[in-house]
């Protein structure tokens, strides 16, 4: 033994772990030839623990707190070593460290689809992908069942294994629940709950607890995404002839950014859209009936109106506006003055809201106060 040995065996040792990595779990620490001498400190840092080991058999584990080792705190290592009472000579053991604290953000996915079938879109390819949280709680679980003789013990050398279970158990939650693929979103969390109760016993074995498991996202096929868009994007337009209206709306706008580039067929729309809208304006309430086959006049013929005659100054119309027919065709929908700048004559067909059907103009009594008295016979 050299003189450095000899000096350094002679000092009080410190067990003690800092941790300077954010995923480390278990940690092994390092001691010369494993001796530890017997009224060494012991200090476990909270969000730790410490496990003895002698000859491959677990003995005492501590929790948080500063400990000066002797027979009194080692137990089951006392029995085990067939020390007696205060014994005093440095002994051989091996100690862990356990980190105790929540790992977060651990991120799980599908490598490749789940295929499932839905109520509403049939056979689907799905993927998703979320994180899970994970804790030590029974350290020497862990070190029989996972840890062996591994002196450095890091997330990722569970976290894959914890990562297939999660799909698995997703898979199952998924095609139990025949939850339409619609509503998925709004259960994000009762889906998450549910994989994670399920899951909890099988990661128990392995000394650990799954304390959280979040679904971020659960995706559809690039190509069935696009096809919903376009039915979503159908359902907002809603009403066709307001998105028509939109559409000319926008036409017109970008015409009037580019006045050197004409489009007849553009300005015909336009046209007659214009004049769709103004005819619903004139009269929103009511539809004229077909003019198809509007009644023939009597057999007395009606004389001709003397064209220098003049009506007189007609009165406030009792309906906004009506509509006249000639040669079976309808026209309108015109005011009073309009109807007698078409030429209405006292044989003229006429038709305005309320009206059963087509009638003379000279039977409608606003209009016969208009018209020009007939000569006598």
């Amino acid at each position: 033994m050299s003189l450095f040995e000899k000096i350094r065996g002679e000092f009080v040792d410190i067990i003690e772990w800092l941790d300077s990595t954010n995923d480390t779990m278990v940690y092994r620490f390092q001691r010369y030839n494993n001796e530890i001498k017997m009224g060494a400190k012991l200090t476990v840092r909270p969000g730790q623990k410490a496990v003895f080991v002698n000859e491959g058999r677990i003995a005492d584990c501590f929790e948080p707190g500063m400990y000066t080792l002797s027979t009194q705190n080692l137990p089951i290592l006392t029995t085990l070593m067939g020390w007696p009472y205060a014994f005093n000579s440095p002994f051989k053991a091996e100690v862990y460290f356990f980190n105790t604290r929540i790992f977060t953000n651990l991120k799980w996915g599908t490598s490749n689809p789940i295929l499932i079938r839905d109520a509403d879109l049939g056979p689907v390819r799905l993927r998703a992908y979320g994180t899970y949280n994970v804790r030590i709680v029974k350290p020497e679980v862990l070190l029989q069942e996972l840890v062996s003789t591994d002196g450095l013990f890091q997330v990722d050398e569970v976290s894959d294994h914890i990562r297939n279970m999660i799909i698995t158990a997703f898979t199952s939650a998924i095609g139990a629940a025949q939850i339409p693929l619609f509503d998925l979103a709004s259960r994000y969390r009762e889906i998450s709950d549910t994989i994670r109760l399920n899951m909890q016993p099988e990661v128990q074995q392995f000394g650990l607890d799954l304390t959280q498991l979040l679904i971020e996202n659960i995706s559809l096929p690039p190509e069935v995404e696009t096809a919903l868009d376009r039915r979503a994007s159908i359902g907002v337009l809603g009403n066709m002839q307001q998105y028509t209206q939109y559409q000319v709306a926008n036409s017109i706008e970008q015409s009037a950014q580019n006045p050197s580039g004409g489009n007849s067929f553009l300005e015909l729309g336009v046209g007659l859209a214009m004049a769709q809208q103004v005819t619903n304006a004139l009269h929103p309430n009511a539809a004229p009936p077909q003019a198809a086959a509007p009644p023939q006049p009597t057999a007395q013929p009606q004389p001709a109106v003397p064209p220098a005659a003049a009506p007189p100054p007609p009165p406030p119309p009792l309906r906004p506006s009506g509509y006249l027919s000639r040669y079976g065709q309808t026209f309108g929908p015109f005011s009073v003055n309009q109807l007698l700048q078409q030429g209405l004559t006292a044989q003229t067909y006429v038709w305005r809201a309320g009206m059963s059907g087509w009638q003379f103009a000279n039977a409608v009594p606003e209009l016969a106060a208009l018209l020009p008295p007939s000569p006598a016979a």
